[in-house]
């Protein structure tokens, strides 16, 4: 196993063998954290920092869940006007924890590994900066754009103010959304995963007595109808960005921010844009297909739609499973990239992805020859069971392609080269349109659109996989 180099300022101009030469003249100037994802197995250590990443995707996953659920108590038209406000917040929060996010956590990571814990730390102040200015837009652009949106989605009558006041009072608060997911990210690119576990489930436990009563009321208080819910939520990341703060500014971890904007420069901010930049086209594209292929489903009617729809539930899941081992493996090797350990990285690369491929091709392939056992949790009507375990027979056996086309947006992160995974991602929504199109050419059975599912999965594992096979962004 290669030693970890840590490069001077003077150093990093040097060519990377000589620099690390000079390098191991002195000692790892590393905190006890990072020296563990430089130095211990790959494997286990990656298994370690992804139970509790996947923990929180989860849980954050489950709040949104359950929002609509006690917002679904005050009626039907209550779950109507905020049904097509909660994708929209969704993939905010996308953007600002995985894509965005996802780039301060490989930046910080790649610090540290070099013994930068100085400069590691002023990107909690990058991600104050970064984080106002685009809390500051969606508001603007939500406030702005919310209620043409959702009139040309079909929601209209008092269904259309309930959407208009919920996105009103959610979007209001964006910056709220946007400091908590940046500031978690720094925090998670130390390679400390346990705090954030903590302030997620800490604020689902206020979260879910906090949110019932808000919207119906409680102790005397009238409730806030639906928007009581929207309240809830900017409480709950208003609470966390606190707690993340406090952390940081507190100085319980490596990191210590000073207490005054630093004089901070415009190439680390651009850097990091870029990466969350094509990042989010991963996300968006992602959001983008199922929407694609549920349009072209429900000209089936509503029992193919229905059917695909809870078959598509566990497909959505395996989101948060993928970037739970993803994330941990794009933090390690953005260490160990830090660091000069490029062939540490590249093993824990592909390490990292054949994980992620291994995990969720298993799930596949318990759900394609038992899909009863998940499409009953959600309905029992004979066509609904068809159609929904037809799409797990068809798509189930290809989620490991899934799998590892997310892991290598992952390491496409750390290493900064996001090129073949906004390509794969795009080919794939591309799959998704033109298939749908064929379908409908050909009249043939709704159930056809699945086998675009399917080939589009192929598309987004293999064709994110040149660059790891290239070895290409470690140099």
């Amino acid at each position: 196993m290669q030693a970890a180099c840590v490069l001077s300022p003077e150093a990093r101009e040097l060519p990377l063998p000589e620099a690390c030469s000079q390098a191991r003249d002195r000692p790892a100037e590393v905190d006890a954290r990072t020296h563990v994802l430089l130095t211990n197995p790959i494997a286990p250590t990656i298994l370690r920092l992804a139970i509790p990443n996947a923990t929180v995707m989860i849980v954050q996953i489950l709040i949104g869940l359950l929002e609509i659920y006690f917002v679904s108590r005050a009626g039907v038209e209550a779950l109507a006007g905020v049904a097509p406000v909660f994708p929209l917040v969704s993939l905010v929060v996308a953007i600002a924890q995985g894509a965005i996010g996802g780039g301060f956590v490989t930046t910080v990571a790649r610090a540290l590994g070099t013994g930068r814990a100085a400069d590691a730390s002023d990107y909690v102040w990058y991600a104050v900066v970064l984080g106002v200015p685009l809390g500051l837009a969606t508001t603007a652009v939500m406030l702005v754009s919310g209620p043409a949106l959702y009139s040309h989605m079909g929601v209209s009558g008092n269904a259309l103010e309930i959407a208009v006041s919920y996105s009103f009072t959610i979007f209001v608060g964006a910056t709220l959304i946007w400091l908590f997911n940046l500031l978690m990210a720094v925090v998670r690119g130390t390679g400390n995963l346990q705090v954030p576990v903590i302030v997620v489930c800490g604020g689902a436990l206020i979260l879910v007595p906090l949110s019932p009563a808000l919207i119906f009321g409680a102790f005397g208080y009238p409730g806030l109808g639906p928007s009581g819910g929207a309240v809830a939520m900017l409480v709950y990341y208003a609470l966390g960005t606190l707690a993340y703060a406090a952390w940081l500014w507190g100085r319980f971890g490596i990191l210590k921010p000073s207490f005054r904007l630093p004089k901070l420069s415009l190439a680390p901010a651009l850097a990091i844009l870029r990466v969350g930049g094509m990042s989010s086209v991963v996300s968006a594209t992602t959001n983008l297909t199922l929407a694609i292929v549920t349009a072209y489903v429900a000209m089936g009617g509503v029992e193919a739609l229905a059917g695909y729809g809870a078959g598509s539930r566990l497909e959505f899941l395996l989101v948060p499973l993928a970037y739970g081992i993803g994330g941990p493996a794009g933090i390690v090797i953005s260490a160990n990239l830090g660091a000069g350990q490029i062939d540490r990285a590249v093993s824990a690369s592909w390490i990292g992805v054949l994980m992620a491929g291994a995990l969720t091709e298993l799930i596949g392939l318990a759900a394609a020859v038992f899909p009863e056992a998940w499409i009953g949790v959600f309905s029992h009507d004979p066509s609904v069971l068809q159609i929904g375990a037809e799409y797990l027979h068809r798509v189930g056996p290809f989620f490991g392609f899934f799998g590892i086309g997310y892991a290598l947006y992952c390491v496409g992160q750390a290493t900064r080269r996001m090129e073949a995974s906004v390509l794969a991602a795009l080919l794939r929504a591309a799959i998704a349109v033109l298939g749908g199109l064929v379908v409908v050419w050909l009249k043939a059975d709704v159930t056809w659109n699945f086998v675009a599912v399917a080939l589009g999965m192929v598309a987004f594992g293999l064709f994110a996989l040149p660059p790891l096979i290239n070895r290409a962004g470690y140099e």
